[in-house]
Formats: structure tokens, sequence, C-alpha cells
């Protein structure tokens, strides 16, 4: 068939009204040809080759009226390559889908129905159940991730994530799977370190503007200008004033960020003191995992309930409707993953997008900013001077 097509193409020397019919009618015969075998490759270099001849006879201008009139039937004839293109391209995908959520079930063989002789290859193992079904929802839910990523590239969206929390609540881990199968050219991870002695001096929320994403672009935020909500003024870090104006200036700030057209999600990730000491006591003996202590760890325990202070105003104050806060339920590390996803992806419609029942959340992980503040009442008292 690519002998026949070539053939075509490199011996016509003119369309006229007499070979035009013979034409038309052995490029639907190729194209049936290539795609009854979903041979894609082939039905593109039919397209190009095709785009290349069309383009000669429009930039001729000798080219006769009656001529143009088969350039314009040639060029409807193009997009119904096109929408074959994508059709057989679509499917592939979808079979991807498929194969990559079984290769997951693939990796983990029965022990007991493995023949004698090749047992001696296997070393016999147990695995819990949900760690299994754990593994097969994160995978199908990271391929979501990646077709969105594709329709906010396609459509030019601008999407800002912030992760904040208190430390040792899941922020990184999350993040994590959230960017394991992402484009780096389209998606990337923030995660400022101090300010420097210039970025003391300028307007507070500056080092964060510069690093905004750009159309068809996700940006991770782990940490963001929240410290000043949180950690700055429980470690002494800020004054009242700078707080207080800070706790102004966010609604605004943020409604700003809107209104420019990049959505904001806002991620709250929540860990109990309980959880959190557990988490603390993994770090100072893992060695793996030491990099992530920090000297303001040590106080998180002590200082927990001045933190949990700052939690409550932080929620009053910046929890609004243009930039909401979600909060997520973090003790148990990959619950928390499988719901942040899910409520992040139901934010969007895509093409090719699961049904809404596979993206349902856990409602006592996944809640509203509003309700935390109404829950923290309850623990604190809420007339306390954060700066006494």
């Amino acid at each position: 068939m690519t002998a026949l097509f070539y053939q075509i193409i490199n011996n016509i020397e003119h369309i006229t009204d007499d070979n035009y019919k013979w034409f038309k009618k052995k490029l639907q015969s190729l194209l049936k040809g290539f795609e009854q075998h979903k041979d894609v490759d082939n039905i593109k270099v039919l397209r190009n080759k095709l785009e290349n001849l069309l383009w000669e006879y429009e930039q001729d201008t000798k080219t006769s009226k009656w001529i143009r009139k088969h350039l314009k039937d040639l060029q409807t004839f193009l997009h119904q390559v096109d929408d074959i293109i994508h059709e057989i391209e679509e499917g592939k995908e979808k079979q991807t889908l498929i194969d990559v959520i079984k290769k997951v079930e693939k990796r983990y063989k029965n022990y007991n129905k493995i023949p004698n002789d090749k047992k001696e290859k296997y070393v016999e193992v147990a695995m819990k159940k949900k760690n299994l079904k754990y593994e097969k929802e994160i995978i199908k839910l990271q391929l979501e991730l990646v077709k969105l990523q594709r329709h906010i590239q396609e459509t030019g969206q601008k999407v800002l994530l912030i992760f904040e929390g208190r430390d040792a609540a899941g922020k990184w881990g999350n993040i994590k799977r959230f960017m394991e199968y992402l484009n780096p050219r389209a998606a990337r991870v923030m995660a400022l370190q101090k300010p420097t002695d210039q970025e003391k001096t300028q307007w507070y929320f500056q080092r964060y503007t510069k690093h905004f994403p750009n159309g068809g672009e996700m940006v991770f935020f782990d940490r963001s200008w929240y410290n000043r909500a949180g950690v700055e003024p429980v470690m002494g870090f800020v004054n009242k004033k700078n707080y207080e104006k800070f706790m102004e200036d966010v609604p605004k700030f943020e409604e700003m960020i809107s209104d420019s057209g990049i959505k904001v999600i806002k991620l709250y990730y929540s860990v109990s003191k309980c959880e959190q000491a557990a988490r603390f006591d993994e770090r100072k003996r893992n060695p793996l995992k030491q990099y992530k202590l920090s000297p303001i760890d040590q106080f998180s325990q002590q200082l927990w309930d001045r933190y949990t202070l700052a939690e409550y105003h932080n929620f009053r104050n910046t929890h609004t409707k243009t930039c909401p806060w979600t909060v997520i339920n973090s003790d148990d590390k990959k619950s928390s993953r499988i719901n942040s996803i899910k409520y992040v992806l139901s934010l969007f419609d895509y093409p090719d997008k699961i049904s809404e029942k596979e993206l349902e959340y856990d409602k006592k992980i996944v809640y509203s900013g509003k309700d935390k503040m109404m829950w923290l009442k309850d623990e604190i008292d809420i007339k306390a001077d954060l700066f006494s």
C-alpha cells in the first residue's frame, strides 16, 4: 500500500477534472487499508505528503479555479484523516491505561500457583490486600493526572497548588505522588529556602510571584507565603503588626491571582499530635529520612497548642470563597494521597475522564477549611493572644 501511495503522489503532475476522481478514489482506498491495520504511521505520512501537495498548488498562481475547487475537497479529506489518526491514538491510550493497571497485578504472583520446577526462582512473601489495592488505585489516579496535565497544556491553563500543614504532615509525600508521572517540562515543584537578605527588603509576596505558572503549567508549592500564618508567629519570626497586615492582605492578594487567570488550589494536611511524634521519631532513627529533620521540628510538639491557635486564625482569615482551604486528614499517608488526588481531579473537566463514582473521595478525610476552623474552637482558647 505504501508503494502504491508513493506511486500516486510522485507520478501525478497535475490534478485535472479527468484524473481527480481516480486520484481521490485511490487515496480513499489507501486510507481504508491503513485504517484497518491501524497503521497510524503511514496515515501520518499520507497526510503530510498530501498537505505538501496541496500547499504547492495553493502557492501556484496558475492554478485554475476548477482545480482550487478540488483542493477544497481534499482539505475536507485531510480533516477526515486527522479524525482517524485521533481515534487510533486515543484507542491506544485506553489500552495503555488497562495494561498499566494490569502490570501492577502481574507484579505479584500467587506462590501456590507457581509450578514446582519454577518455585526456586521466587521467594514466598506476604502482602496486605489493602496495599495491593492502594498500588492499583494510585496508578489509575496518576494516569488521570497525566490526562489532566495534557488538557492543561493544550488549553493553556495555569494551575497553582499550595501544600501546607504542620511538620511531618505528609506534604512532600503527596507532592511526589502527584508529580511522579507528570511531564517535568510543564510541572514544577517550588520549595523555597528562608529569604535572603535581599528578599527581606522586598514586598513579602514578591519572591513567590516569580515562580507562578505560565500558560499550560502546573506549579506545586511545598509551603508558601503561609509560613507567615504558621511557623513565623509561633516561632517569633514576625511581629504582630506585620502578621496582622499579612492576614489582611492575603485574601486580596489571592483574589488578584485568581482574577489573572491562575487557578489556585490550597491543600492543608492535618496530622494528629500522636502521629506527628511517631513520624519525628522515625526521622531520628532512619538515616534515609534524617535530612527531613530541621531545628524547628523539636519545638513542634512543645508548641502544639500555639500552632493550633495559628491554624484557627489562618482558616478564619484566609478561607475565602475565591480561594478556599481544603483540609486533608493525613494520619494515614496512603489514604491522604488517594483522596488528595481524587479531590484535585474532581475540580477539572478534561477528555476521557473516568466516572464521578471512581473519583468520589472520603469526606471524613477531605473537608472544608471552614469546618476545620469550627472544630478547632473546641480545642483551644480562641481569645488567646498568639503573640503573648
